[in-house]
């Protein structure tokens, strides 16, 4: 017992240390204004990346459900993607608020790429299929919201299912599982509004 509150404690000054070279204070504010809060416990190379990966493709995945959200034809699909958009918008705050407690950056706003990582295996557009989809309307934005959708959640799986066998962060590990749950509901969801 006397050993494992000696450990802790050496923790506790390790990472008092850390959040003071890291800003202190003024970081806890930012992390506290910006709705982020820093994970809690150990973490590896594994859930940084996770989360820098995973934040570009959430925010791609917002911005195709901001678009079919304004400009498709279908209210089924507008709810899904409006469903999609609060699910991944707290989810970026949530891991960006990670990634500055661990003084790892955070992927640059609008920076959708994902480096070292094939834009095929994580079901990321490219800035010209962006383009593309964002000059539909309609029910051919419906039709390619739901197509392209899929495959960015499948990719989004990958990484989560990544994350799970591979991370140490119970909070990053945790997020995974929800990643996974949630996602594979909305794939066949969208499967079934792809049939109708």
């Amino acid at each position: 017992m006397k050993k494992q509150w000696i450990v802790a404690a050496g923790m506790a000054v390790v990472l008092g240390l850390g959040a003071t070279a890291c800003g202190g204070d003024d970081k806890k504010k930012d992390d506290k204004a910006s709705g982020a809060a820093a994970a809690k416990g150990p973490h590896n190379k594994q859930d940084v990346m996770f989360a820098q990966m995973m934040i570009p493709h959430h925010r791609q995945a917002v911005d195709m459900a901001k678009t079919v959200a304004a400009k498709g034809a279908d209210p089924k699909v507008k709810g899904l993607a409006g469903r999609v958009e609060k699910a991944q918008a707290p989810e970026i705050e949530k891991m960006s608020g990670w990634l500055k407690g661990w003084g790892e950056s955070v992927p640059a706003v609008g920076d959708h790429a994902m480096e070292g990582v094939d834009q095929d295996l994580g079901g990321m557009m490219s800035p010209k299929q962006m383009a593309d989809y964002n000059k539909a309307t309609g029910k051919a934005l419906d039709e390619q919201f739901l197509t392209l959708m899929v495959d960015h959640h499948k990719g989004a799986i990958t990484m989560a299912e990544d994350e799970k066998q591979n991370g140490s962060s119970p909070e990053a590990k945790a997020l995974a599982g929800a990643i996974i749950k949630a996602q594979q509901a909305e794939i066949a969801e969208m499967g079934d509004l792809l049939k109708s």
